[in-house]
């Protein structure tokens, strides 16, 4: 049996903060692994704070550019055991070479594959494979199980800025993002509001998404950040303005445009706090960084890391009942519609980006099936811009969906979801308003990824995609048309594998 007392291990990734983070499981395995072993990261000089923290790293080193010879001389001197070279390139490998080091493993980079693929469009399978795997099967020459497969929360520590929570009075969260993205800060809200009892939880948010922030008994105050016509540039000083008045002694900033960090700069308080990858990520005075691999409401709830000294296992995402008015209302709107009693579903066929619909005539199928053998009612939500879509829909199935799109405020939205017995959509704002009120989520996902961290969160949803298609995703948002103009990533998505998967989470038998 190998003694993991005296195993020393040097892990060599010199790239940017993103490929390193993506190397978090690579550390917990081998720890799993060999409990006792020490671990030592070797990094740029700009990298080594992200990472001192880290739980699985013992030691950090620094690699200089000019300091070859003398990083090598203390590689020698540490008398390593191992050695895995993560990043792969003329520099690493001389490291390796010249380290005196017994044990040596290389990631695959696949280097020649990705040279022919963009010179000569020449696909190779090996280039449908995600870093963090190929990082992972360096692993297997050592006889290490992988037991850990993605990036978690509590993988990263900081020095949390110098701030005396019983001297914190107001606290502001900025986020002027889309609905989704709103509704996937307020863990970030609630758990703020929990760090910091006595302070004032302030928002500043869209008009558009304000219900989400105006429901949540955590907010004291909003702010309202019109970026519509001249909004989008005069707004910004009249924004900076009330954040200044509000006396607010510390900003949390999720939304990662200029325009945010530079409101956030002119506002005039002290403690920003941003991404490592916002475009104003100079005008705060602390960053985090920004891993796609977790969930958006994990990434939004690491911000509070820039302020006390606390891991976050994971996020809590549940939203408060709306208002009384806006209960009546909806159950106003069920019984006019015969609903009352009923066993129904929810479905959303939009969204901002055409790309992400599903296709309506497959949604009217998937809604007559639902209907004709499993016995329940569909309901249609959306907003002022599927109000087409929703009759679309409608036309085209030879049901009779109740289609309430447009009909309902966000604050009635979020009112009628807990009638749902399920809820199925596209990639949208609603699908995180669903899972946030518990409703069990079936997402449908096209030219965006679950990679990309917007999948329905929490245990009991579902997500159909189409697997192993080289050209998702397209883009972060999707976007109004296929970039490859077959727009397979829909298309190819069948209403039996929907119908299926519906009625296996309703436990239909």
């Amino acid at each position: 049996m190998e003694n993991n007392n005296k195993n020393k291990i040097l892990v060599l990734r010199l790239s940017s903060l993103g490929d390193i983070m993506l190397a978090s499981p690579v550390f917990k395995n081998i720890k799993a692994k060999w409990p006792n072993c020490h671990i030592a990261l070797m990094v740029k000089p700009q990298f080594a704070q992200v990472f001192s923290g880290h739980p699985d790293i013992d030691e950090i080193i620094i690699f200089k550019r000019w300091h070859f010879f003398s990083t090598l001389r203390k590689i020698r001197k540490a008398k390593f055991t191992h050695l895995l070279d993560l990043h792969s390139t003329g520099r690493t490998r001389l490291l390796s070479l010249l380290s005196g080091i017994p044990k040596k493993q290389r990631y695959n980079k696949n280097s020649v594959e990705r040279r022919l693929f963009v010179k000569f469009k020449i696909n190779s399978p090996s280039l449908e494979k995600h870093t963090l795997e190929k990082y992972l099967e360096a692993l297997k020459p050592w006889d290490i199980p992988i037991k850990y497969t993605t990036p978690q929360l509590n993988d990263w520590s900081f020095k949390p800025a110098k701030v005396n929570v019983k001297e914190v009075e107001n606290i502001c969260i900025f986020q002027t993002s889309f609905i989704g993205d709103s509704v996937l800060t307020t863990p970030l809200v609630k758990k703020t509001a929990h760090l910091f009892p006595k302070a004032k939880i302030i928002v500043v948010t869209r008009p558009q998404t304000r219900e989400i922030f105006a429901n949540l008994k955590e907010v004291s105050k909003i702010i309202i950040d019109d970026k519509k016509g001249l909004g989008k540039i005069f707004g910004v000083f009249k924004t900076a303005r009330q954040i200044k008045e509000a006396n607010v002694d510390v900003i949390l900033v999720p939304h990662r445009s200029f325009r945010s960090a530079f409101i956030a700069w002119l506002s005039g308080v002290k403690i920003r706090i941003g991404f490592s990858n916002s475009e104003g990520r100079f005008l705060y005075t602390r960053t985090l960084p920004f891993s796609w691999l977790i969930h958006d409401a994990e990434r939004n709830l690491s911000l509070l890391q820039g302020i006390v000294n606390e891991n976050f296992a994971n996020a809590e995402l549940k939203m408060d009942d709306s208002t009384e008015d806006a209960q009546a209302n909806v159950l106003k709107m069920l019984k006019d519609a015969g609903l009352e009693g009923k066993n129904i579903i929810g479905v959303h066929p939009g969204s901002v980006w055409p790309t992400k619909c599903w296709p309506a005539e497959n949604y009217a199928k998937f809604i007559e099936r639902v209907e004709k053998e499993l016995g329940l009612r569909a309901v249609i939500v959306g907003g002022p811009k599927d109000v087409d879509l929703g009759e679309q829909v409608c036309r085209l199935s030879k049901v009779h969906p109740v289609n309430l799109a447009s009909k309902t405020t966000l604050s009635e939205l979020m009112a009628i979801m807990k009638y749902f017995k399920l809820f199925v959509t596209n990639d949208s704002g609603p699908m995180h308003i669903a899972t946030a009120f518990d409703v069990p989520t079936l997402a449908i996902f096209g030219p965006t990824t679950k990679e990309l961290g917007f999948f329905p969160y929490g245990k009991g949803h579902r997500v159909i995609e189409v697997k192993g298609l080289p050209c998702r995703p397209c883009a972060l948002h999707g976007g109004k048309k296929c970039p490859q103009g077959h727009f397979k990533c829909m298309k190819d998505i069948s209403v039996d594998e929907v119908f299926n998967n519906a009625k296996e989470m309703l436990n239909i038998h």
